[in-house]
């Protein structure tokens, strides 16, 4: 199989690490792209920067390389991204699995589904403050994990957050799909993730853990995926 997988706010490709390692050694094919204007492509960022350019550069990475039967994968704030990318490639795509994962409505916005504390904005950026990130977003991993990923977070592109959700017929059209939510998780709620299987008529699972499986669970994480 063939999985792309897609990162949320404040990461990168390398969150995925643990996760593509593994299913590489499964004889997978794996591509963690990093969006623009996060992680190593930071320097990049620049206004115009929303969830519909992400979606477009992921779209885009399926065409450029001629990837097909695809299994993609989201997490977090990427919940909304495969959304949109989906629409755009979806005769690429074999089974949507959405990690913990917003998948928001037309014109919701993350504040309507999100309760986060006040974070350090820019007028491009927005990122947690290293007290938060330390003292809430990464409390649950192993203290070497969360020293690793730590040095890691970065800001993300404000506008990827904050706009609305863009999308035309993502929810009227067939998708296979699958949702994991994280028991240990406040964000998303419950209910949103449930909605989001309700409405695909996705298969639903649980992890007990926090909102970052791919760095506390990795293994465990991989089987739900293969």
């Amino acid at each position: 199989m063939i999985y792309v997988l897609v990162h949320g706010a404040y990461q990168g490709g390398w969150i995925w690490k643990h996760v593509a390692d593994g299913l590489r050694a499964a004889g997978h094919a794996v591509y963690a792209p990093t969006l623009d204007g996060c992680a190593e492509r930071r320097a990049q960022v620049r206004p115009g920067i929303t969830m519909a350019t992400h979606a477009g550069e992921v779209a885009q990475l399926l065409f450029y390389e001629d990837l097909r039967d695809v299994v993609f994968v989201g997490t977090s704030s990427g919940g909304m991204v495969i959304c949109k990318a989906a629409e755009l490639a979806g005769d690429r795509i074999a089974r949507l699995v959405f990690v913990d994962a917003l998948a928001l409505l037309p014109g919701e916005r993350v504040a309507d589904i999100v309760n986060r504390p006040a974070a350090e904005v820019t007028d491009l950026t927005t990122v947690p403050t290293r007290s938060d990130a330390e003292g809430r977003m990464f409390a649950g991993l192993e203290p070497v994990t969360r020293a690793w990923t730590l040095a890691r977070y970065t800001p993300h592109p404000i506008a990827a957050l904050e706009a609305p959700m863009e999308l035309t017929n993502f929810w009227d059209r067939a998708w296979t799909a699958k949702v994991i939510r994280c028991r240990q998780a406040r964000n998303p709620p419950e209910a949103h993730q449930r909605r989001t299987a309700e409405r695909l008529k996705a298969s639903y699972s649980e992890m007990d853990t926090g909102h970052y499986p791919m760095l506390s669970q990795p293994d465990e994480l991989v089987r739900l995926l293969t």
